[in-house]
Parts: structure tokens; C-alpha cells; sequence
């Protein structure tokens, strides 16, 4: 399994499967590096069939999820934004952030159709990303031929 990670206090987290299927996604608050620290490690601990950590975003949060995911024994895929959106938005929907956003949320709620994920009642931006990061990781891993994305 993989598990996308877009870094921050309010973490976005995806999950997929060795098929490049979305398992589950979620947002979730630590509202500090302490309790990031623990729930990060809790949250690995849980994945018993995890090997792959793919995350964007850096500095210090990073660090500690690159820590812990090297102590678990997991391949770790650090990714920046700019390149995931490069290979799965179009350049007029990555003109600026907001919009990169805005697209970002449509392809993610047609990722969650396609891996017959639930459907989410509210989709934050920070989980959005998380899934097109993790689809990006599977793809970039050989999981997927091509990309399930509707233009």
C-alpha cells in the first residue's frame, strides 16, 4: 500500500492499494508537531501492509514523517506540488493556487468515483490534494497504466 501525505498541522492523508485504487482519504487537525509526531506514528503503526510514503511539502514536517517512515522500514517519495500538478492538471488550471485548488478537488471527487471510495459529504482542499498526490505516486510507481482522470 501507499500512503499520500499532504504535510501540515491539518494533514491531508490517501491511501492506496498495489491495484492504484483510492482505499480511503481523509483530513485530519494535529494542531501541533507533538501530537503530529504521535498521531503520524500511530497512523503508520495502523498500516500494517504499507511500504510506500509519498508526500509533498518540506521543512520540519517533513522531517518527521521521513523519520518515522525510515524507522517502519518504508520507501519514502518526497514530491512538490508544482510536479504532480504538472502531470495532472492542464496548464490553464494551474494558473494560480486558488484555481489549482479548485481543479484539484474536481479530480480528486473523480478518483474517489473511480476507486468506489465513499463519497465524501465535505472534501477539504488538504485531502483533495493528498489523493492526487497519492494517484501521482501510484502512477509514478508502475501501479497504473494510465490515469483515471475524465477532461
Amino acid at each position: 500500500m501507499l500512503l499520500a501525505v499532504d504535510l501540515g498541522l491539518r494533514t491531508g492523508l490517501a491511501c492506496y492499494d498495489t491495484d492504484g485504487r483510492l482505499q480511503w482519504y481523509r483530513s485530519q487537525h494535529f494542531g501541533t508537531v507533538a501530537k503530529l509526531k504521535r498521531g503520524a506514528y500511530g497512523l503508520l503503526r495502523q498500516q500494517p501492509a504499507l511500504q510506500w510514503l509519498v508526500m509533498e511539502g518540506g521543512g520540519d514536517l517533513a522531517r518527521v514523517w521521513q523519520r518515522l517512515a525510515e524507522k517502519r522500514g518504508l520507501q519514502v517519495l518526497p514530491i512538490d506540488a508544482q510536479v504532480w500538478r504538472q502531470d495532472l492538471l492542464l496548464p490553464r488550471e494551474q494558473r494560480n493556487g486558488p484555481l489549482a485548488k479548485q481543479h484539484a478537488d474536481t479530480l480528486a471527487r473523480q478518483v474517489i468515483e473511480w476507486s468506489g471510495a465513499s463519497r465524501p459529504t465535505a472534501l477539504r482542499h488538504d485531502a483533495a490534494e493528498a489523493i492526487l498526490v497519492g494517484l501521482w505516486g501510484a502512477w509514478h510507481l508502475g501501479w497504473l497504466e494510465t490515469l483515471p482522470l475524465r477532461r
